[in-house]
């Protein structure tokens, strides 16, 4: 299977991240319309999150939260979301960067997002890899390279021919 260099797969947790910020966004500014409410999950040690201690020694890995009734100052930003919940009738603040959530759920419409989420040592090690991968990558050059062979045979017809440059005035209609 070819490698793939333009990562779809990223691309896409971004998309779908991006849903739930823009929720989040129009509800910071309208509060929740109807029934609507969200259970979020997120990892607590990923990079960025801001909990207090209390809450991460009773929560050491992923939490959920319940945004419903009782939230204040919810402030969305391009890369996180920062909300005043209760825990115990203790006032909390959380910051959660949208790359530690790892599912939404808004269950009045029956509607869930899963994610790909990574640990900070995950993080890390990503970073690494890529700085490897950076400093191990060819010089770019001007030259075109020769196509591969295809040892099948399964070309298709014209593979391995120069191509011809073809005007635009050859499709309009005469």
């Amino acid at each position: 299977m070819a490698e793939d260099f333009i990562r779809y797969d990223i691309l896409t947790q971004d998309a779908l991240r991006s849903v739930v910020r823009k929720v989040l966004a129009e509800v910071s500014r309208t509060g929740l319309p109807g029934d609507h409410h969200f259970y979020i999950s997120f990892l607590t040690t990923a990079p960025g999150v801001r909990i207090s201690t209390r809450l991460l020694n009773e929560y050491p890995e992923e939490m959920t939260i319940v945004v419903q009734h009782q939230f204040w100052d919810l402030k969305v930003t391009d890369t996180s979301f920062e909300i005043g919940l209760s825990f115990g009738s203790t006032a909390e603040k959380l910051l959660v960067p949208f790359s530690a959530i790892k599912s939404f759920a808004d269950p009045s419409v029956q509607f869930g997002l899963q994610f790909q989420t990574m640990t900070a040592a995950e993080v890390e090690q990503a970073r690494r890899d890529a700085a490897a991968a950076d400093d191990d990558a060819p010089e770019p050059t001007n030259e075109a390279e020769p196509a591969d062979e295809d040892p099948e045979g399964d070309e298709a017809p014209g593979a391995g021919q120069p191509a011809e440059v073809v005007s635009l005035d050859a499709f309009r209609k005469k």
